[in-house]
């Protein structure tokens, strides 16, 4: 099969791609993240705060978004992929295919560099601080998920979070770099992120297959019982620092939650999670997982099909 990162050494990001440094696009009004993709920023209550306070919540969910990214990047996706690369992932991958990782690795590593340095001048343009982010709680439910479905299989579990993430497609990458509010810098970037992705969507496509092929039948229908778990986990939003946003901006405790139960109804945030995990349902489709007893119905628990 024709590797999808065969010309990396010249089209990778981190190959190619200037360093993107903000400019004067915050002193024309454009704003530093798509206001429509912030569910809380119209709420009566956020609205009632003013344009200079809901232009601050638009910076911290920007910081947010890049936090994440940096820490996803790299405690998550690079954990598994370097143990492809360095050939202890238990399969016997070929050397391009560890080639590769390393390639992704490195494609990793840099955007969680870009992210913090985005970060870094975003918080020097606008003097808006830059609240502290915890990504452990995340990684320690994520972990957690294998720990209960898959006990004794960590690494196992660590392939399996891989190959979710990166094989899900989401709102942010596919729409912030077409829209014209949105600082320029902040664009770049995302679209610098998302043409980096759609070749690790390919490569990680491929690398299930193998996986699941490798695995024996009991370990399969384990894998099949936590995959929708690990999907559900990838994609539940992170609503700590929003809350925390939501506090430094003026509201009270019960405003804030009030918002957060407003914005983040279950059953929306459960139809934007099937919408962005629909690519990734279809390629465990396609090699039989939904096959294996009980994982339609844990599948359909979940909301994914």
């Amino acid at each position: 099969m024709k590797s999808p990162l065969n010309q990396w050494y010249e089209k990778a990001g981190v190959r190619r791609d200037p360093r993107r440094v903000i400019g004067q696009d915050l002193e024309s009004g454009k704003t530093l993240f798509p206001e429509a993709m912030i569910s809380y920023l119209d709420h009566p209550l956020v609205r009632a705060l003013g344009p200079d306070e809901r232009f601050r919540i638009v910076a911290r969910h920007l910081y947010q978004y890049l936090h994440f990214t940096m820490h996803f990047e790299t405690s998550v996706v690079n954990r598994a992929t370097e143990r492809i690369a360095n050939g202890t992932s238990g399969l016997g991958v070929t050397t391009g295919m560890r080639l590769d990782a390393y390639k992704i690795y490195c494609d990793e590593a840099y955007h969680a560099l870009y992210s913090l340095d985005i970060i870094d001048q975003v918080r020097g343009a606008t003097g808006i601080d830059v609240p502290a982010y915890d990504f452990m709680p995340f990684l320690s439910q994520l972990d957690g998920i294998g720990a209960q479905v898959m006990p004794g299989e960590p690494l196992l579990s660590q392939l399996l979070q891989v190959v979710v993430f990166e094989t899900l497609v989401t709102s942010i990458l596919k729409d912030v770099p077409k829209d014209p509010l949105v600082v320029t810098t902040v664009r770049d970037v995302v679209r610098d992120h998302a043409e980096d992705e759609g070749r690790h969507h390919a490569y990680f496509s491929g690398f299930f297959k193998e996986l699941w092929t490798d695995l024996d039948p009991a370990l399969r229908e384990r894998s099949a019982r936590c995959l929708p778990e690990l999907v559900l986990r990838s994609l539940a939003p992170d609503l700590a620092p929003v809350r925390n946003s939501l506090g430094l901006a003026g509201l009270d405790k019960d405003g804030v939650e009030q918002v957060v139960a407003d914005a983040y109804a279950p059953a929306q945030v459960r139809e934007q999670i099937r919408h962005s995990a629909r690519h990734t349902v279809r390629l465990f489709e396609s090699v039989g997982v939904l096959e294996m007893p009980g994982a339609e119905e844990a599948f359909a628990a979940a909301g994914l099909v």
